[in-house]
């Protein structure tokens, strides 16, 4: 009997939550049943999401950013099948291999024109890793700054350069001499660079938490005061970078020139996990400065053919497909209609982001109604406004979407870079009746609302 995952997925299609109860992390499946996004999908193609009924969901989540192009492109698919038959020799350690030298040229020729050497690993988190050793080694220093509310990464480097407390919390004793400044706050940073004896300044240049977008002059002045201080500027670009936010990669809005450039995700092409580091042509031959220093830092998977097709093949879709182009007219297409319907919507502060990488932010209303329902809400959750617009996004809409932070009323948006006309109404009619569904008071949304906010007191206790 031969093996097939077809009959494997088929034979075991409605056990997928009742596996993940049993043997991984139940938590997760009570989290998706409490507010109701347990669907069993069956298929997905391009920015859609299909359940064993056959309807139709639009995916505003991208796996967090990874399906850039959509899910199961068949450029991508055709290029990890040919890679699978060809017999190519992979991961001969001790040897170099065709396919990540044609990946770095092809990435580096994207990047600004300091930066002439990449770094292939797995994931977002092991490029955080390797900044930080880096960084370390290239300056002789050994502190690491990165700012309040960042977010990169979950191993234990990475971690210590988190923003949020919650994801640190008991995890510790974390990496020393890491701290945070605000985000955007260039007095902060410079009074952070002065004693010059920070390594590196790493930086997401639109933070994921909350899709914070900086003042104009604030990446440029960081890009100064970092050569002021002998700090290496590094932009994590894990999220923002490949197209997301209307530029190939976010620094390109500022027109700023970093000594790395931190990369993964939309990489990928949603199927090999493929990480990496653009860095300047100084840092690595201080890293790896003589032969027997050849092998200091590395990862046994990074480089391996099948991650390498996969980015060969993304960027081909992303050129061919003018996604980069795509993102920007779609998303401030988005934005700047949510923005119009602003004067309707007490709730609705504003909508912001650069290309597809988007935030709708809503704050305390001033009619005496709508503010005792909002205060009801914050007393239970501290954003917890959000989920009634998520939740129905979802339920009645079929648009998957997440709320873009802890303790913030911002429902964040980040969708493949392939959206038509077709998805851009569909978003806007959503988002729009949901928003408006929420001024009513004594409507079912608030139903929901009170259901939520009891179930969060009762965690509470």
């Amino acid at each position: 009997m031969s093996f097939s995952i077809a009959e494997l997925f088929t034979q075991h299609f409605d056990s997928k939550f009742d596996l993940h109860e049993q043997y991984l992390n139940n938590q997760m499946v009570r989290v998706l049943r409490t507010i109701g996004y347990d669907r069993n999908y069956k298929r997905a193609l391009g920015q859609y999401l299909y359940d064993q009924d056959n309807n139709e969901y639009l995916d505003l989540l991208s796996g967090f950013g990874v399906f850039a192009i959509g899910r199961n492109h068949p450029t991508v698919i055709s290029a990890l099948q040919e890679t699978l038959t060809l017999e190519l020799p992979n991961l001969v350690q001790m040897d170099v291999s065709l396919l990540s030298g044609l990946l770095a040229k092809e990435i580096l020729a994207t990047c600004p024109d300091n930066l002439d050497k990449m770094f292939f690993c797995n994931s977002g988190t092991e490029a955080v890793e390797a900044a930080i050793k880096f960084a370390r080694y290239t300056t002789k220093r050994s502190r690491i700054i990165h700012c309040e509310h960042s977010f990169h990464g979950l191993t234990l480097g990475s971690l210590s350069l988190m923003g949020e407390e919650i994801f640190r919390e008991g995890f510790g004793p974390l990496l020393p001499n890491c701290s945070a400044v605000p985000f955007n706050d260039l007095d902060a940073l410079e009074k952070a660079l002065s004693n010059k004896d920070v390594a590196a300044f790493i930086v997401e240049p639109i933070q994921g938490k909350g899709v914070n977008v900086p003042d104009d002059n604030y990446l440029p002045e960081v890009e100064r005061l970092c050569k002021k201080y002998g700090t290496l500027f590094v932009a994590d670009e894990i999220q923002t970078g490949i197209g997301r936010t209307g530029k190939f990669w976010a620094i390109d809005h500022w027109n700023v020139k970093p000594d790395m450039i931190l990369m993964a995700k939309a990489l990928s092409g949603g199927f090999v996990p493929v990480g990496g580091v653009a860095m300047t042509t100084k840092i690595m031959d201080t890293v790896f400065n003589r032969m027997d220093r050849a092998v200091v830092h590395g990862s046994t998977f990074s480089k391996n053919n099948m991650a390498m097709a996969a980015g060969l093949a993304t960027l081909e879709v992303m050129r061919a497909e003018n996604l980069v182009e795509n993102s920007a007219k779609v998303g401030e297409d988005i934005i700047n209609t949510i923005n119009a319907s602003a004067t309707q919507y007490e709730f609705l502060k504003e909508a912001r982001g650069r290309g597809l990488m988007i935030a709708v932010e809503f704050h305390a209303p001033k009619s005496l109604g709508l503010k005792a329902a909002w205060a009801m809400l914050e007393a239970a959750n501290k954003g917890l406004f959000c989920q009634m617009v998520t939740i129905p996004l979802f339920k009645e809409h079929r648009i998957l979407s997440q709320v873009a932070g802890h303790g913030m009323n911002v429902v964040k948006f980040l969708p493949p870079l392939n959206l038509t006309q077709k998805d851009r109404d569909w978003i806007i009619n959503s988002v729009d009746k949901t928003i408006s569904d929420t001024h009513q008071v004594t409507g079912s949304i608030w139903t929901l609302g009170k259901n939520l906010a009891s179930h969060a007191l009762k965690n509470k206790k």
